[in-house]
């Protein structure tokens, strides 16, 4: 029908998401205010919690009582939260066609219209120049790693998240990546238990994300490519298996520590820890899963838990 907005057809599918066929039939008035509105929320700052990963390192390497170190920790923070929201961005301007599908992605400020796609393509690149250029500011190490991790994402944007189990891989990669970087921008040494509690953890937490993504929108997998090749029996699995070798690294690794003082800290905090997988898995099973960062921030339970860790942890490298 002449003048009627295009819409996706039943057949779109990701693989054409980063054409943008134009906004919805109705689109909203955009303003400077609402357009700039439109970006921060796409940038999604409830995210950058998972970039306190930075922090893992120095902490778990005592040196968070030195000014230096905190001061790179934070920078590496920020350089994160910058690169990480240009790759937020940068997903929901290759994913338009498909979350214009979705009975909630619709909402989002891209799909919706409110924010132009030439417009948060150029936040893009901005938010990538910024953090690129502040990681290698503070080491060219760090800024090869992040330039590495972001190739990783734009990678994942445009083809590997539409293949099962690589998707969940690369997405675990990210948070090991966080982790990682905090120890290179400081320089100090990660321990080879701490790479593997890493890597298991945030496998354990992704595929848990996904389980919950699934349970959403049925096992016909939505608009999704990669959810249609799950089940939830699978990721079930997947879940028990990164659980059990995450509390089993972190427990050879609370245990390799020397004792420091009358207090077996790394041994007691091996307690909170271990319940905290088990009341992240028992949201994850109640397909409260889909948003892991947001659980950590709203359930009483894994916030007493995780204040918990912290306590005992800190105590663990810090009182001697």
């Amino acid at each position: 029908m002449p003048g009627a907005a295009a819409a996706p057809g039943p057949g779109a599918t990701p693989d054409s998401a980063a054409s943008d066929p134009g906004p919805p039939a109705d689109p909203p008035v955009r303003t400077a205010g609402s357009v700039a509105r439109g970006l921060v929320r796409t940038a999604r700052p409830k995210q950058w919690i998972k970039n306190v990963l930075v922090f893992a390192a120095p902490a778990a390497g005592a040196g968070l009582s030195d000014g230096g170190v905190v001061r790179d920790a934070l920078l590496t923070f920020v350089a994160f939260c910058l690169v990480s929201s240009a790759t937020y961005v940068l997903n929901d301007a290759g994913d338009v066609a498909a979350d214009r599908n979705h009975p909630t992605k619709r909402h989002r400020p891209i799909a919706s219209g409110a924010v132009p796609v030439p417009i948060a393509l150029a936040a893009v690149v901005v938010l990538l120049a910024a953090g690129l250029g502040l990681a290698y500011a503070i080491s060219w190490q760090l800024g090869l790693l992040l330039t590495a991790y972001k190739a990783l994402t734009i990678a994942y944007t445009f083809r590997l998240k539409h293949t099962a189990i690589v998707d969940i891989v690369v997405v675990a990669t990210g948070f090991v990546v966080r982790a990682v970087s905090g120890g290179v921008a400081v320089d100090i040494e990660l321990s080879e238990w701490f790479l593997a509690v890493t890597c298991f953890g945030s496998l354990f937490m992704v595929a848990g994300k996904r389980h919950g993504e699934l349970l959403q929108v049925g096992e016909g997998g939505g608009t999704r490519k990669a959810l249609t090749q799950y089940t939830v029996e699978y990721l079930r699995f997947v879940v028990t298996m990164a659980a059990s070798v995450t509390v089993l690294t972190y427990c050879l690794w609370a245990f390799e520590h020397p004792k420091t003082s009358d207090i077996p800290w790394w041994g007691l905090s091996i307690v909170p820890f271990v319940m905290g997988i088990m009341r992240y898995a028992l949201l994850v099973d109640q397909g409260r899963g889909g948003a892991p960062e947001e659980l950590v921030i709203r359930d009483p339970g894994l916030r007493l838990i995780g204040l918990a860790w912290v306590a005992l942890f800190l105590g663990s490298v810090y009182i001697h």
